[in-house]
């Protein structure tokens, strides 16, 4: 009789699955009309009863399976009541095929932090719609990332909205996932063709920083879309060779679980220095010296970056 599967594949397969039960939330929200948006800080820093009703049912149904968890996520809720239909109980059965690495075979549940951003691209989801042609609600994600000793060692991604431009009929959303030393899955790894150095940045968060940091990298071209993990998705899928964010905007939630996934196909992310960043759970949670993510040839990148963008961010 074969033994049961590891922690880390019975929480990520539980991660798959309300990762999933988050997309029908995201899209259940935005066919209601009513988005409930609260500005946060600003107007570029937004809540709506997505954002709210997904970081309850991850949390909840995390902690429910996993009581001795550190999850650690996005939105500041009060502590109240989970209704009963935003609790995920399933497991994804092939997650729980897959081997667990043996350096993460006998992990304990008290050893990881799991970090939760409920709806990444927040900005895009209330300006975007199922009608409009801007493509915005595919720069929407829900990210769940598990850390062991600091290190995003493994991850999941949730589109809600992928194929929504195909129309009706369409089957919408699709999750990826990855563990390090196993590799990720839900997607078709993809280069951009050799030599282009296409930089994918910032929609909404610009400044001279950001800006000077990304003609420094002498781009053939700049793609400028919302979402820390749609530009992950995007370098995964050959669309984009580097996301450069020279700014202290980015937070670990929205880094954690797609740093994982980008690191179990052989990419990489740090700061702007070149130093990989802590998920422990004591650690602040701005990613304070930038982010540069890259699928290959992350030390090219790492030379372009001007000294004026390192010491502003030092």
């Amino acid at each position: 009789m074969s033994s049961s599967p590891a922690l880390l594949m019975r929480l990520m397969a539980s991660a798959y699955s309300v990762a999933e039960k988050s997309g029908a939330i995201a899209r259940r929200v935005m066919q209601s009309g009513d988005l409930g948006i609260v500005e946060k800080t600003g107007a570029n820093d937004l809540q709506t009863a997505a954002d709210r009703l997904v970081q309850k049912s991850i949390c909840a149904s995390l902690s429910h399976s996993f009581p001795k968890l550190t999850i650690i996520g996005e939105e500041d809720l009060p502590v109240e009541t989970v209704e009963e239909d935003l609790m995920e109980t399933k497991q994804a059965e092939e997650v729980l095929l897959k081997p667990c690495p043996p350096e993460y075979s006998s992990l304990k549940e008290e050893e990881l932090v799991v970090w939760v951003d409920p709806l990444d691209g927040t900005k895009e989801y209330t300006e975007g719609g199922y009608w409009d042609d801007s493509g915005l609600l595919d720069h929407v994600t829900v990210l769940i990332g598990i850390a062991y000793g600091g290190k995003a060692i493994a991850g999941v991604i949730n589109q809600p909205f992928f194929n929504y431009q195909l129309g009706s009929g369409a089957v919408l959303g699709r999750t990826m996932w990855g563990v390090l030393g196993l590799g990720a899955f839900g997607f078709q790894l993809q280069e951009v063709p050799d030599g282009q150095r296409i930089v994918t940045t910032t929609r909404s968060h610009s400044n001279k920083l950001v800006t000077d940091c990304v003609a420094a990298m002498e781009p053939h071209s700049v793609i400028k879309v919302g979402g820390a993990g749609n530009k992950i998705v995007q370098l995964v899928e050959g669309k984009a060779s580097a996301y450069v964010f020279a700014s202290p905007g980015c937070k670990k939630w929205d880094t954690c679980g797609p740093e994982a996934i980008l690191q179990a196909v052989g990419g990489k992310l740090t700061d702007m220095h070149g130093n990989a960043y802590c998920y422990d759970a004591n650690v602040k949670h701005m990613n304070s010296a930038g982010v540069l993510a890259t699928l290959r040839n992350h030390e090219y990148y790492l030379s372009r970056v001007p000294q004026s963008v390192k010491q502003a961010l030092s």
